[in-house]
C-alpha cells in the first residue's frame, strides 16, 4: 500500500552558474556560490550551484518532504491464488487464461498471482492493464535472455516479485542494448516494483543495469545478489530498502534514483537490512535525498572496482544526506559522503575513508548525535556551516580536519562561514589546520581534542579568518601555532614538546589535575581552555609526567599566532 504522503522541496540540476538564484519550490532555491578551495583539484575561479534546503535535517523531516512510495505488501495477496507457470527450456506452459506463450516468450496479460518454476531460455513479459496488480512468485526459477531483459514489465499498476521460501532463482539478460532501447536491465519495470520473500535471487545485468524501475523500486526482504555492467539497482522515482541482504556489484552506481523532473522524487531510503555495495562510480547516487535510518551499509566506491572512476563517491546527493541510524561504512576514491545541499547526522555509526573529503556539504553539515569516524581523508569534514551539538566525532586528515569553507573564493577576509561546537566529543588529528573557518569558530560545549599540525607553515590547530570564541566546553590542543581566543572562558598556552602518543596533563598550582589527553601528533605547543581555569591563575603543563612549562592563564607563548595573518600572542582583552 502507498505510504503516507510526503512533501518535497527541491530538485537540483548541477551546472555552472554565475547568475542570481532561481526559486524552484516553496522553500527551496538554487543560488550561485563560489567553489571552495579545500581539495587539491578545486578551481576557485569557477562557481557552482548549491541547494538551499530546509533547516531540519532529521531523517523524519526529510522523509516527510518526499513523495508517496508504493509498496506491494505480502498481506495484499495469497499464494493459494497462484497460477502455475512451468518453464521448460525454450518454452513454458500454464493453464491460466492470463498467460500466453509464444515460443520462448511468456506474457502475463491480467492481474493476479503467478508462480514461476523451472528454467527458461527466453523472456517473461508483464503486459497487464494499467490498474492491475501482478505478483510473480519465483520458486526455483531461472530465466536467461539472449537479446532482451529476462523479466520485463511493460504495463501494470504495481508489480510484486516474491522469492519463495527456500528457493534459489536467477535472471540474466542480453550482453548489450541499443542506445535507444526502451528496456535495458535484467529486470526492467515500467510500473512500481516491490521485491520480497526469503528466497535468493541472483541477477546478472550483462548489458546495462541489474534491476530498474521507472517508478518506485522497493526491497522488503530477500537474499539478492546483483552484478551489473552499469547501475545495480535503479528506482527512477525512488529506491527503498527496508530489509533483506543485498550484495551489489556495479560498474556504474550501485544504488540510484535519478528522477529530475519532479522535486518530490529521486531519493533513496535505507531503513534496514544488510547492504553491501561495490561500485565503479557512486555507491549511492540520488537526485535529491539519501536517507539512512537503519541497517548495515558497506560501500566501496572506486578503489576496488574494475571500472573505477576517480570521482567515485560513497554517497552523493543533490539536496540532503540524512543519517539517523544504522551502521554505515564507506571507502571511496572521492568524497565518502557528499551533498550539493546539506548533510545531517543524528544517530547511527558512520565510518569513512576517502581520497578527498570525508563528509562534504556545499551548505550545512550538522552532527547532532551518533558516532562519526573519518579514518583517513584529505579533509575530514567540510561545509559552509558546520555544527556539532552531540555525538562522537573522530577525524584523521592529511590537510584540514574540520573546514568551514565554500561561501567565497578564499582570501583572508571573514566571508561568513561558521564552525560551531556546542556539545559532543570531537577529536581531530590533522596535517593542516585542525579546525579551520573562512569565517568564525565558536565553542560553547562538549570536549574538543585537537592534534596538529606538527609544523606550522601557516597552519594552526584553530585557524579562522574571523573570530575564534570559546564560551564553554573543553578545548585541548597539542600542535604548533596557537591563537588568542575571545569569549568568556579562560585559557592557557604553553611551549611544550612531545611525540604522538604522549600524555599531556594540565595541573593547577596545588598539583590537582584539571585536564589530561593524548596527543595524536608530534607537537611543540599546548593550548587548553576549560571551566576549571581561574582568571590569571598559575598552571603547570606536563608531558608524560615531566613538567614542561608553568604558565599564567590568558598569556600566549612567544610567536603564537593570533588569528588571521598570524599575529602575535598576548594577554586576553
Amino acid at each position: 500500500m502507498p505510504r503516507p504522503h510526503q512533501r518535497r522541496r527541491l530538485i537540483l540540476a548541477a551546472a555552472p552558474l554565475t547568475l542570481a538564484g532561481l526559486v524552484l519550490a516553496g522553500c527551496a532555491t538554487t543560488q550561485a556560490v563560489a567553489a571552495g578551495s579545500s581539495t587539491p583539484s578545486t578551481d576557485s575561479s569557477n562557481t557552482e550551484t548549491a541547494a538551499v534546503v530546509d533547516s531540519d535535517l532529521s531523517a523524519a523531516a526529510v522523509l516527510a518532504a518526499n513523495a508517496d512510495v508504493t509498496t506491494v505488501n505480502d498481506d495484499e495477496w495469497s499464494t493459494s491464488d497462484a497460477a502455475d507457470i512451468t518453464l521448460t527450456g525454450s518454452t513454458a506452459s500454464s493453464d491460466s487464461d492470463a498467460v500466453t506463450v509464444d515460443g520462448s516468450t511468456v506474457t502475463i496479460t491480467a492481474a493476479g498471482v503467478f508462480r514461476l518454476s523451472g528454467s527458461l531460455d527466453g523472456q517473461i513479459v508483464v503486459a497487464a492493464p494499467d490498474d492491475a496488480q501482478v505478483v510473480l512468485i519465483l520458486d526455483d526459477a531461472d530465466v536467461t535472455a539472449s537479446d532482451s531483459p529476462a523479466i520485463t514489465v511493460t504495463s501494470a499498476d504495481d508489480v510484486g516479485l516474491y522469492l519463495a521460501d527456500g528457493s534459489s532463482n536467477s535472471v540474466s539478460d542480453a550482453s548489450s542494448y541499443a542506445d535507444d532501447a526502451d528496456a535495458n536491465a535484467a529486470i526492467s519495470s515500467k510500473a512500481d516494483l516491490t521485491i520480497s520473500g526469503t528466497g535468493a535471487l541472483d541477477v546478472s545485468g550483462n548489458g546495462n543495469d541489474g534491476i530498474a524501475s521507472t517508478d518506485d523500486l522497493v526491497i522488503l526482504s530477500g537474499d539478492i545478489t546483483v552484478d551489473a555492467v552499469d547501475d545495480g539497482l535503479r528506482g527512477k522515482d525512488s529506491l527503498t530498502v527496508e530489509g533483506g541482504t543485498l550484495d551489489i556489484t556495479a560498474g556504474g552506481d550501485a544504488l540510484k534514483s535519478d528522477q529530475d523532473a519532479d522535486a518530490s522524487q529521486g531519493f533513496v531510503v535505507i531503513a534496514g537490512g544488510t547492504v553491501d555495495l561495490t561500485s565503479g562510480d557512486d555507491g549511492i547516487a540520488v537526485a535529491t535525498d539519501a536517507v539512512i535510518t537503519g541497517g548495515t551499509v558497506s560501500i566501496t566506491a572506486g578503489p576496488d572496482a574494475a571500472t573505477a572512476s576517480d570521482s567515485a563517491k560513497g554517497i552523493s546527493a543533490g539536496v540532503v544526506v540524512a543519517i539517523d541510524g544504522g551502521d554505515v561504512t564507506v571507502d571511496a576514491a572521492d568524497d565518502a559522503i557528499h551533498s550539493n545541499g546539506s548533510v545531517g547526522i543524528g544517530g547511527g555509526t558512520v565510518t569513512v575513508a576517502t581520497g578527498d573529503d570525508g563528509i562534504h556539504a556545499d551548505q550545512r553539515l550538522e552532527i547532532r548525535d551518533g558516532e562519526v569516524t573519518v579514518t583517513g581523508a584529505y579533509e575530514g569534514l567540510e561545509g559552509t556551516d558546520i555544527a556539532v551539538s552531540g555525538g562522537t566525532v573522530d577525524v584523521t586528515a592529511s590537510d584540514d580536519g574540520v573546514n568551514a569553507a565554500g561561501a567565497s573564493a578564499g582570501g583572508e577576509q571573514d566571508t561568513g562561514e561558521t564552525l560551531t561546537i556546542s556539545g559532543g566529543s570531537v577529536r581531530v588529528v590533522s596535517g593542516g589546520d585542525s579546525l579551520d573557518s573562512n569565517g568564525s569558530i565558536s565553542v560553547s560545549g562538549g570536549t574538543t581534542v585537537l592534534s596538529g599540525p606538527s609544523d606550522s607553515g601557516g597552519q594552526g590547530a584553530l585557524d579562522a579568518n574571523g573570530t575564534i570564541t570559546i564560551d564553554g566546553g573543553e578545548v585541548l590542543v597539542a600542535g604548533t601555532a596557537l591563537v588568542d581566543p575571545t569569549g568568556s572562558q579562560q585559557w592557557l598556552a604553553a611551549s611544550a614538546s612531545g611525540s604522538a602518543g604522549a600524555t599531556v596533563t594540565v595541573m593547577d598550582a596545588s598539583g590537582t589535575v584539571i585536564a589530561t589527553f593524548e596527543a595524536g601528533r608530534d607537537f611543540s605547543a599546548v593550548f587548553y581552555s576549560g571551566p576549571a581555569l581561574a582568571d590569571g591563575g598559575s598552571y603547570t603543563v606536563a608531558v608524560d609526567g615531566a613538567t614542561a612549562a608553568t604558565v599564567t592563564e590568558g598569556s600566549n607563548v612567544a610567536g603564537g599566532m593570533g588569528g588571521p595573518g598570524g599575529g602575535g600572542g598576548g594577554r586576553r582583552p
